[in-house]
Formats: structure tokens, C-alpha cells, sequence
């Protein structure tokens, strides 16, 4: 991921939160976004798996989606 496509991907996700959507989301897409763009300089691999688990978490499964759009580059 290139500079330019990380900062397209912050502004979609920037709007996605002034059309509330779920807070828990927009931090988990934000997260997901930050370890895209920097890899292995961004937290550790037992970090990106418990945060790809959140999603069978029934208090946190918005977080663990938001986390997972934006790690596999969905807008």
C-alpha cells in the first residue's frame, strides 16, 4: 500500500464516521488500516490475531469487522 492509497482509505474512513457508524467500527477500521499500511512495523503478529477474532466477540464484533474491512483493503 502506497502512501497515497493509505491517505484515500483515512478520508473514507474519516467520512464513515461522520455518517455514524459504529464507533466500535471506526476504531477497529482504523487499526486495520494502520497495520495494512505499516506491516510488520505496527504491532506484532499475536496482535493482528486477536484482533482478526474480535469479530466472534458478541461485545465486540464491530471493532473486529472494522478491523478486518480495512486490513483486506475494503473501503
Amino acid at each position: 500500500m502506497t502512501e497515497g492509497e493509505f491517505q484515500t482509505r483515512r478520508k473514507a474512513a474519516m467520512a464513515l464516521r461522520e455518517l455514524n457508524v459504529s464507533a466500535q467500527f471506526w476504531v477497529g477500521y482504523m487499526r486495520g488500516l494502520r497495520m495494512l499500511y505499516h506491516g510488520e512495523n505496527f504491532g506484532t503478529a499475536e496482535e493482528h490475531k486477536r484482533w482478526l477474532c474480535l469479530i466472534d466477540d458478541p461485545f465486540r464484533e464491530d471493532m473486529g469487522r472494522g478491523y478486518r474491512d480495512a486490513f483486506a483493503g475494503r473501503t
